[in-house]
């Protein structure tokens, strides 16, 4: 699927996911800072990625982790700083919630601080959490 707003446009079409720059923009994050390239090559294969661009020059990424019936982790949410601010991370948002593979599933998401942004699109914290750590991710 596909969707433009303006001049930008958002894919979950896999050939459209530039590897370099989507390691290059997880690299600049908290959570993402650690991961080598290999893992993020290896995570591409196994996800619902969501490629944000301008043009040709992908400035965003997102990714799910699906069964497409009962259950979606929503991961890697980012954008290029210089296109913060634009409301594009909210469209690019609100997109993944409704794509027909996430939509009627149980949608699950972590972040450190953004918590009040994502209660704006349903989210809510929920103490019954569990997860471990993975060294060197």
């Amino acid at each position: 699927m596909k969707w433009s707003k303006e001049n930008y446009l958002l894919s979950d079409d896999p050939t459209k996911v530039n590897v370099t720059r989507t390691h290059q923009l997880l690299s600049e994050t908290y959570w993402g800072v650690r991961r080598p390239r290999s893992v993020v090559e290896a995570m591409l294969k196994t996800s619902l990625c969501f490629t944000l661009a301008e043009d040709s020059n992908q400035i965003g990424f997102a990714r799910c982790v699906t069964d497409a019936i009962t259950f979606s982790w929503i991961a890697d949410i980012i954008i290029e700083p210089a296109y913060r601010g634009k409301g594009l991370g909210k469209w690019m948002l609100d997109c993944i919630v409704e794509h027909p593979k996430i939509a009627p599933t149980q949608k699950v998401l972590q972040t450190r601080d953004a918590h009040s942004y994502y209660e704006k699109f349903g989210f809510t914290q929920n103490a019954a959490l569990m997860s471990t750590e993975v060294d060197g991710l």
